[in-house]
């Protein structure tokens, strides 16, 4: 709490530092941590190690913005507070630093580099243009990132599991309750509140201070980002029940 009251205080722009922060970071992985790995393990260790940083902290730090606001400031047109306006740059330089890895030697992944280009889009219109919003973005914000941790665990396991039986152990063990959580988080929770979030800008109670063409496209942004979401982490299930009924039908011949 005495970390967020500084936050809050403090009246510097900190987005170039939070962005020189996960630049180290990301030097610290690609030169240091991850440089006997292979090149592609090593690019991938590294997204991973800023989101590492990233998803936690910035779930705490919304959460705590929200809650360090009165209640009648916490609604879809309230301006933005300081403190808000500081978690938001933190996930900008984050997703900033990630786009910039991926246009750098990822090109390609088109899925990723369009998610980004989005985020950005939503959180700068937020922080910069309007002003006005926060609240929503930081509780979406909390939602996409409180599964931060166990999905970066996971994935650096997934990333070894087929040259280390320990990773893959790990992978196996985490990926049920992650793909349960994740499914209540993106496939119940978020899809509640994004409801919440449309009928009310769609009410046009926001109209004097949020233009309506940035209203709709927040919408439709975070709609498409849960939609795809969810399409992956039913993927995810598909293949988890598959390789279990394998697992099962191979075990009933050995016997």
């Amino acid at each position: 709490m005495e970390l967020l009251a500084s936050l809050a205080a403090e009246e510097r722009w900190l987005f170039p530092a939070f962005l020189v922060m996960y630049a180290a970071i990301y030097c610290v992985g690609q030169l240091f941590m991850f440089r006997r790995w292979a090149p592609r393990q090593r690019l991938d260790g590294s997204s991973c190690l800023i989101s590492l940083f990233h998803g936690t902290p910035a779930a705490l730090a919304a959460a705590g913005a929200i809650l360090a606001l009165p209640a009648g400031f916490r609604s879809f047109a309230a301006p933005n507070a300081r403190l808000q306006d500081h978690v938001l740059d933190y996930s900008i330089a984050y997703f900033t630093m990630d786009l910039l890895h991926y246009l750098a030697f990822l090109p390609g992944d088109v899925l990723f580099i369009a998610h980004h280009l989005a985020t950005l889009f939503v959180f700068l219109t937020c922080r910069y243009m309007v002003r006005h919003g926060a609240y929503a973005l930081l509780v979406l914000l909390v939602l996409a990132e409180v599964t931060s941790l166990l999905q970066n665990v996971w994935t650096l396991a997934g990333i070894w599991r087929d040259q280390s039986p320990a990773a893959a152990r790990v992978y196996g063990a985490l990926s049920p309750p992650f793909y349960v959580l994740y499914t209540l988080v993106r496939g119940v929770a978020g899809p509640l509140f994004l409801l919440k979030m449309t009928v009310f800008y769609l009410s046009g109670q926001a109209v004097d201070v949020i233009p309506w063409w940035v209203r709709i496209s927040w919408i439709v942004v975070v709609g498409t980002a849960i939609a795809v979401s969810n399409l992956w982490i039913w993927n995810l299930w598909k293949e988890l029940f598959r390789e279990r009924n394998q697992a099962t039908e191979k075990a009933k011949k050995d016997t």
